[in-house]
């Protein structure tokens, strides 16, 4: 069902779907956050499987996306980043639970940008959200300020350069240049590139849908060695760009003799129009500008998360994604640490015949392996 909830304190119109309402509110509260390019709409394969066990299961428009409204949808040298860090996403998420008449989630699951908002849910309010599941992008780790500087007049505090190193630099030197796609995405061109690609909407959604998926052949995803641009560039073009590629004309190079026919299998042209109609008439500024307030053009604006400098997912917490992501591996040892970022860690789940779309690849393991996880979490 589809609904719209205002949250007055958040200024926004929050536009959800949901599955299992219960007016006395007896069931366990499911809150379901996708990823970039996706809506609430990516989780209509999930919600009916988890409702019929007992679970009452929301899926919002995230800040800047879909028919959510309130926030500022302005062009790109307008708008006010701090509108969209991630201490103002959790906090959007936490209105909206007291809106839908709850105090505490009994599960927030999350994909790829959504991942990033379970992890942060789950981070900031552990007496709020009980459990976490991460899809796709796993957990890193809190940002850490510099270390141990207080007597070193020569070591850097620059808090918008953490890494110790300029990857950006390193890649565009390499003999083939490249670029990294959050900077990509945090530019000023991008969202046009992103609204006005030369092949056509429908073309570039469903080619950059394939590309990421276990129907694009050879693609054959592994764990890098480290953080350096000659690692980096064994990534697709749709995370490491050639240099001076907008992302439609990167897609365009991975195409070449291919065919995205495959995925109507699991994404009919039905359910693709569905994605298409929305960005025809969003555009993808607003969805864009998460890239630019985190770790993209303005990490200024991520400064908000050294308050949690240390600190570990004390929740239950479980990683699933599919067998053939490359998005599993764009954060070195991100995977290997989660048992140390996460204080109960409660395993991987590979999920067969699926990429970087698994809950509408292959739905039904998905919703097995969430099922499996959530009737460990104690309900309150």
């Amino acid at each position: 069902m589809e609904n719209y909830i205002k949250c007055d304190a958040t200024s926004l119109v929050v536009h959800i779907l949901e599955a299992g309402y219960c007016s006395e509110r007896k069931r366990p509260l499911i809150l379901l956050l996708h990823g970039y390019p996706e809506l609430a709409y990516s989780w209509r394969k999930i919600m009916l499987a988890l409702a019929k066990e007992g679970y009452y299961c929301v899926a919002p428009d995230q800040r800047g996306y879909g028919r959510t409204s309130g926030w500022p949808n302005a062009p790109f040298d307008q708008v006010d980043l701090s509108q969209f860090t991630m201490t103002n996403l959790v906090r959007d998420l936490v209105v909206l639970v007291y809106a839908l008449g709850y105090k505490s989630v009994h599960c927030v699951v999350g994909h790829d940008f959504g991942a990033v908002g379970s992890s942060m849910c789950a981070l900031m309010r552990p007496d709020m959200f009980k459990s976490c599941v991460t899809m796709s992008h796993p957990f890193p780790g809190s940002p850490n300020p510099p270390f141990n500087v207080a007597h070193n007049s020569d070591t850097n505090t620059n808090l918008t350069s953490l890494s110790g190193r300029d990857i950006a630099a390193e890649l565009a030197a390499l003999p083939e240049p490249r670029k990294h796609y959050k900077w990509y995405n945090s530019s000023p061109p991008a969202a046009h590139d992103w609204d006005n690609p030369p092949q056509g909407l429908e073309t570039f959604l469903r080619d950059y849908i394939y590309v990421k998926s276990a129907n694009y052949a050879g693609s054959k995803p592994h764990p890098l060695k480290e953080w350096s641009a000659e690692e980096a560039a064994k990534m697709p073009y749709y995370y490491i760009m050639p240099l001076h590629a907008s992302m439609p004309e990167a897609i365009q190079l991975m195409m070449q003799d291919r065919s995205a026919s495959a995925t109507k299998r699991w994404l009919p042209d039905s359910e693709l129009k569905v994605y298409i109609d929305e960005w025809r008439r969003t555009g993808f500024q607003g969805a864009l500008n998460w890239y630019r307030a985190g770790t993209g053009s303005s990490p200024a604006t991520a400064r908000d998360l050294l308050l949690f400098a240390g600190k570990k997912i004390e929740v239950p917490a479980l990683f699933v994604s599919g067998e053939e992501d490359w998005g599993n591996y764009q954060q070195p040892g991100a995977i290997e640490r989660l048992p140390e970022t996460c204080a109960d860690f409660r395993g991987v789940r590979w999920i067969e015949d699926a990429g970087h779309w698994p809950q509408q690849e292959n739905p039904v393991q998905v919703s097995e392996e969430i099922l499996v996880f959530l009737k460990t979490i104690p309900t309150s």
